[in-house]
């Protein structure tokens, strides 16, 4: 039996093949389309005549993609919705998406602030307003595919969410998507409730592109395969859970290459840097997994507070734009050919220099025709590579926690572009099929599992709320298809919260393990 990975990048969509001792029985690269679905398909394409394996023997097939970001950022697709605050009186000063562009913020029909909610204790803040909440809803009836919906304080006590969800279905229907912020963000009501809205009017992209991922699989014979969709946390989720929380799956092509380096260097804690054609992305593997990002992030210029990697992304990739300027100084992008580098790029015959060019034309790459680059001076090409080299080495400071100098590993196809002596490393791997490191990423990766709970160390003992939070992780781990024998803690955290009475923490433990055959 065989696992498939795709990965689709701004320049290329990456597809491997992988047997059951996981080992890689083809990896290509095809070009991105504006329609993805034709770069999906042709990846698919290429890759099975590559392995001449038997298509039914394909037990399970794993996507990774740009299309909730590309949506969010291009303001494309994007489903309308509706949005329910529940706070009053406390939270009316600063109304839903009150910092957000008008370009984005379009996508909601209406937005209101009912009673209800709870204090950072959870006691009640104010009784909820069953009857604002019903009235609100039949007036967006008809005119919405989602609705999203938060509660002050809800990771606290999803209580009002819960009750407000329930009305939203009897009124709306079953057929409208309903996205609650306790399920989503974490702390901070703002920026949870900004992620649950981005969640449900992504409805509409999730549907079309899990529906367009499986009837590809279709087209192409794959027809005895499980279907999964990478998430943000280098794990997978399902074709269904894809479609609940279709914001997981922003910047899972980041995590993918993370995994997919831990695999192919055989190493479990390093900074990564996936060099794609347009951005290079540096991200940090800790013991074998992502590291999460602690401060909120920003995503097409909305505020959110929902998990994501920490990753920094540079404007540097093999199609980046090679300048010289009249002072002799060289730049390099932050624009690039992107996908179109086979035709523009100088040895591929055409007649834009990129940071491909320089490689090749300092003997570090072999690509295209290197007589087409020869009459690049020394000199040029020496200050660009010094610029390609600033931006990377600033970027792996910028990662670092320590002056101690780190194990780096090299992916992506646009990975060429970069020397291996980079300053503050202590190594430089590249090894083999990096160029594929993201679908090899989807592939190998595993099922998760999170739990997370409020826990009063005077009434429940440290040692006993942890173990139960291993417990828990591991059973959501199980449930949600791993195998149990495979199921590892992959992190476990307790934080102090001052502000709460006694000696409560937050507790939070996650679990992952390998997905059945």
């Amino acid at each position: 039996m065989y696992k498939l990975g795709i990965d689709v990048g701004g320049t290329n969509t990456d597809a491997v093949l992988i047997d059951e001792d996981l080992s890689i029985v083809a990896a290509v690269k095809h070009p991105t389309s504006v329609d993805i679905t034709q770069g999906i398909m042709g990846a698919m394409d290429a890759v099975l005549e590559a392995s001449g394996i038997d298509r039914s023997q394909i037990s399970q097939a794993m996507l990774g993609t740009t299309q909730c970001t590309n949506a969010i950022v291009e303001r494309k697709g994007l489903a309308p919705i509706a949005v329910l605050r529940i706070g009053a009186p406390a939270t009316v000063g600063i109304p839903p998406m009150v910092d957000w562009a008008d370009d984005i913020r379009a996508v909601s029909v209406a937005e209101t602030i009912i009673e209800g909610g709870f204090e950072y204790d959870g006691k009640r803040l104010a009784e909820f307003d069953e009857a604002a909440c019903r009235a609100f809803f039949e007036g967006v009836k008809g005119r919405v595919e989602a609705v999203a919906i938060s509660c002050v304080f809800s990771t606290v006590r999803n209580d009002d969410e819960l009750s407000a969800a329930r009305i939203a279905t009897e009124v709306l229907g079953d057929g409208v998507h309903v996205s609650i912020s306790s399920e989503i963000g974490s702390m901070g009501l703002i920026e949870r409730e900004n992620a649950t809205i981005l969640n449900a009017a992504l409805y509409d992209v999730a549907r079309r592109f899990t529906e367009g991922f499986a009837e590809s699989l279709a087209d192409k014979g794959v027809t005895n395969a499980d279907v999964y969709l990478s998430q943000n946390d280098g794990t997978l989720m399902t074709m269904e859970y894809a479609r609940r929380y279709p914001i997981f799956t922003i910047a899972c092509g980041p995590t993918n290459s993370i995994r997919g380096a831990s695999y192919l260097s055989h190493m479990d804690d390093a900074i990564i840097i996936d060099v794609g054609g347009t951005t290079t992305d540096l991200g940090v593997l800790a013991h074998g997994f992502p590291r999460e990002s602690g401060v909120a992030v920003t995503i097409g210029g909305v505020r959110t507070n929902f998990r994501m990697p920490d990753v920094v992304s540079i404007g540097l990739g093999g199609g980046s734009i090679v300048r010289e300027r009249e002072d002799g100084t060289v730049t390099v992008g932050p624009d690039s050919v992107g996908y179109a580098i086979t035709e523009r790029a100088l040895v591929f015959g055409g007649d834009t220099m990129c940071a491909t060019d320089i490689a090749v034309r300092l003997g570090m790459a072999e690509v295209g025709d290197a007589s087409l680059v020869a009459g690049i001076s020394d000199e040029l090409a020496e200050k660009a590579m010094a610029a390609i080299r600033e931006l990377v080495e600033e970027g792996i400071d910028v990662m670092k926690v320590s002056n101690d100098d780190i194990d780096v590993v090299l992916v992506g196809g646009g990975s060429i572009i970069l020397p291996t002596d980079l300053t503050g490393t202590s190594k430089v791997v590249k090894p083999e099929h990096s160029g594929c490191a993201n679908a090899i990423g989807s592939a190998i990766s595993k099922v998760s599992g999170t739990y997370e709970a409020l826990v009063d160390y005077d009434e429940v003992p440290r040692e006993e709320a942890l173990a139960a939070a291993r417990a828990a992780a591991i059973e959501e781990a199980v449930a949600a298809g791993a195998v149990r024998g495979t199921v590892e803690i992959i992190d476990i955290e307790d934080v102090p919260l001052a502000y709460y009475p006694g000696h409560t923490n937050r507790v939070k433990a996650k679990a992952a393990g390998d997905l059945g055959k």
